[in-house]
Formats: C-alpha cells, structure tokens, sequence
C-alpha cells in the first residue's frame, strides 16, 4: 500500500520516516479512494494512541494527489528481519518484546482501535531496547464514523496477513481485542519457534488449520509454552487481556514460570 523512505524535515531540523502511497497505474478510481482511505486511517488509529510502543505520527500531507505521513523514525529492524538474519530468539528474549507488544495493545484497545494486522514485519526494534508497534493501515476505530473499516467489515474481505489471522476472523466473524491478543500470540510462537504455526500451502488449508487444528506443541519455547497455548486459545474469551498477558509475559522475561490457569477471561 505504501512506500516508508528515510527523510529529513528541514524546519525542525530532525530525521524522520516518510509514507507515501504507492503509484498504482492499473488501479480504478473506486480502488485508489480506498487505498487513500487506509492511509488517512492509520493516521487517525496511531495518532489516536500516546504510548511509546506505538510510533508517532507528526503530519499527514499530499504529494502528487498522493496522502503521505510523517512519521518519527524508528532506528532499528523489524522483528521480522531480525528472524531471518538471526533465526529463532531466546525465550525469554521473546518475552521481553512480547511483553513490551501487549503494552502497546493495552494502549490502543482502551483507544479503542484494533490493530487487525500484528505480526514481525510490523514490529520494530529500536535498537535502545523500544519495542514499537506499527502499520495501522487495517485498524478498525471504535467509532461510527469509521465507514472504511465498516465496509471491509460487511464486504467479508479478509484483511490483514493470513498467518497471523485469528479463527474467529477467519470465520468470518467480528473481530475484537481478543483477536489481536491471538495475533500477538502468532508473531511470538513464530519468533520463537522459527515458524508461523499454521502456515499451509494455500489459503484455504491456513485457514482450516487456524479454525480446527490444535496448535502444535512449541519444541523451543520452554517457560514461554504455557502463555503461548493461552494466547491462541481457540475461543476468543478463554484469551487474556492485554494487561493479563503483558503480566504473565514478564514474569517469563523476568525468569519466573507464568501462571496462566489464573487467567481471567477476555471479552469476546
């Protein structure tokens, strides 16, 4: 959807990260109009939240007929670039940045904006240790006037990255909270373990095994297992809040053992 380049801002005198949309030369007027709006919502959704773990947004602008945002940058890599220059993490490593997620979560759900789309290549590594949650172009705001989100909603498009998707979205079900708690759930399992667990050969054997298959048993995971099979809990309201999980996620970082059984229901 988008292009992030490295600029300057030349009033301020300081470096940051510049969006802009992609120059799509096939694309028709109704397609460009929802692509614009995406953009104008990631603004609103990141903007909407004042948490470190989520990245800033100073301005939203156009170039060429084309939306911008600028961003503060972030000076690291993706979790996702991380996984495949250094392979599977440490445990407790994962816990650590899994913990620091579940924050941001914690953030922007009581923002009441769902991110829709958790996964390593939208998690930033600053390389002082900040954990930074980003790509808020599928959030859905919890407001009436988010007519974008809603019409994704009612159209029955899948949005977001398919291997990180929970059961109930891939049922076509409505999403909440407690389906960016699975995501979170995914991306660590994946950071961890070296693999998204239910990744298949098409769409529809993912989706499949999301919905029916027991999560496979994590090999590397050791202290982290248990908050993990909590986290993909099948049903959305037997997963943990954000608050619950970033508890439990510290106690493995910190080198405790969690104690999931104690886990107080999420709201669907």
């Amino acid at each position: 959807m988008g292009v992030v380049a490295r600029a300057v801002d030349e009033l301020l005198g300081r470096e940051v990260a510049v969006k802009v949309m992609r120059a799509y030369t096939d694309a028709s007027g109704a397609e460009l109009a929802d692509l614009r709006g995406r953009m104008q919502r990631e603004a609103q959704a990141a903007a909407r939240i004042r948490h470190t773990g989520v990245v800033t947004v100073h301005d939203v602008t156009e170039q060429d007929g084309r939306p911008v945002i600028v961003m503060e940058l972030v000076d690291g890599p993706s979790l996702d670039d991380v996984l495949t220059e250094r392979g599977p993490l440490d445990p407790r490593e994962v816990a650590a940045i899994g913990a620091k997620l579940t924050d941001a979560l914690d953030a922007a759900h009581r923002a009441g904006v769902l991110h829709r789309d958790v996964k390593p290549a939208n998690v930033l590594l600053e390389r002082g240790g900040r954990v930074v949650l980003t790509d808020f172009g599928i959030a859905a705001l919890d407001d009436s006037g988010d007519e974008a989100a809603a019409k994704l909603t009612r159209s029955g498009m899948l949005v977001g990255s398919l291997d990180y998707l929970a059961p109930e979205r891939a049922q076509g079900r409505e999403p909440g909270p407690a389906s960016d708690i699975w995501s979170l759930g995914m991306t660590l399992y994946a950071a961890v373990e070296g693999a998204s667990p239910f990744r298949r050969t098409s769409a529809w054997s993912t989706m499949t095994a999301i919905v029916n298959e027991p999560l496979p048993e994590p090999r590397r995971a050791g202290p982290l297992a248990p908050v993990l099979r909590l986290l993909m809990a099948k049903d959305p309201q037997a997963r943990p809040t954000a608050d619950r999980a970033r508890a439990l996620l510290h106690q493995v970082a910190e080198g405790g053992a969690a104690t999931p059984e104690a886990t107080a229901p999420a709201p669907p």
